[in-house]
């Protein structure tokens, strides 16, 4: 008996993360929807769709992630990233289906200095980690079947992320310059990818709080000279502090997640980030 499973927001860098593994889970049936096919933040749309189809798994991979316009675009933001997430919890839960929802390492304030664990209180300093902390206390007021997993810092060869924005600068550009007072854990999109579709074929679900990053925290500016290193790309990258580049969200100086409970529950061990980069980068360039 195939598992179905609905993947919204599948466009994206963690939906085509999963399209492209989707060879390997046989048992499992993918029902694929961008913001075209089912828009998340229409309640009756969503009732209707999960009516109709036979889900027993949502992933949402559904979110608004442009940090900085989130500031001025605060709306959308909350419609995409607090109410979709309570409407798919409340079909989810109509359905007894169970909700995996991806969440961010935006919703801490960044004043820790060792890695945050499912314990630590959220204190968000930007209005995308508000809206994500928003659709996360949404899911938990609504349905007792969820699994939460904030990630960091997500890269892979879909979509926009910093990697890909790294590449392209170097196509024009012999020399940048990188904030260095910011660390966090990149993660590859499709480690994430396979730690929740772990997580569905597993005998038993604990449901709850998890987070899951790539091993070993590491600076923008780090990360910009390893994308470099690793694509053979001749540019400099000069160290900024982040006062010296004015963003219009504000970003936490530390976001490094800790990912023991995922390892604990589920025998998921998170590899190095450096890795998997080296893999994407020899694919793409």
């Amino acid at each position: 008996m195939k598992k179905h499973i609905l993947v919204t927001g599948a466009n994206g860098q963690l939906g085509n993360s999963i399209k492209k593994q989707e060879n390997q889970w046989p048992h499992f049936r993918f029902i694929y929807t961008d913001s075209k096919t089912l828009d998340i933040t229409n309640q009756n749309v969503v009732e209707t769709f999960f009516k109709k189809n036979s889900i027993e798994y949502c992933i949402n991979c559904a979110a608004y992630t442009a940090v900085d316009q989130a500031e001025t675009d605060q709306e959308l933001a909350f419609k995409i990233n607090a109410l979709g997430p309570k409407y798919l919890a409340l079909a989810c839960k109509a359905s007894n289906a169970v909700l995996i929802h991806i969440s961010t390492d935006f919703v801490f304030d960044g004043c820790k200095t060792s890695p945050y664990t499912e314990t630590d209180t959220p204190n968000p300093i930007n209005a995308y980690g508000r809206t994500k902390l928003q659709g996360e206390n949404s899911i938990v007021q609504t349905t007792e079947q969820y699994i939460i997993i904030r990630t960091s810092w997500l890269y892979s060869e879909y979509g926009h992320n910093f990697m890909k924005t790294m590449l392209r600068l170097s196509k024009t550009r012999s020399e940048i310059s990188v904030v260095n007072d910011q660390v966090g854990s990149p993660t590859y999109a499709g480690d994430l990818a396979t730690a929740i579709l772990k997580i569905i074929d597993s005998k038993t679900i604990q449901y709850g709080l998890y987070h899951y990053s790539n091993t070993v925290e590491t600076s923008w500016y780090d990360f910009a000279k390893t994308i470099f290193k690793f694509a053979n790309k001749d540019v400099k990258v000069n160290p900024i502090a982040s006062a010296h580049y004015p963003t219009l969200a504000k970003r936490p100086n530390y976001s490094v997640l800790q990912s023991e409970k995922l390892l604990e529950q589920f025998n998921i061990k998170a590899s190095r980030w450096e890795s998997h980069l080296k893999k994407v980068l020899e694919g793409l360039t």
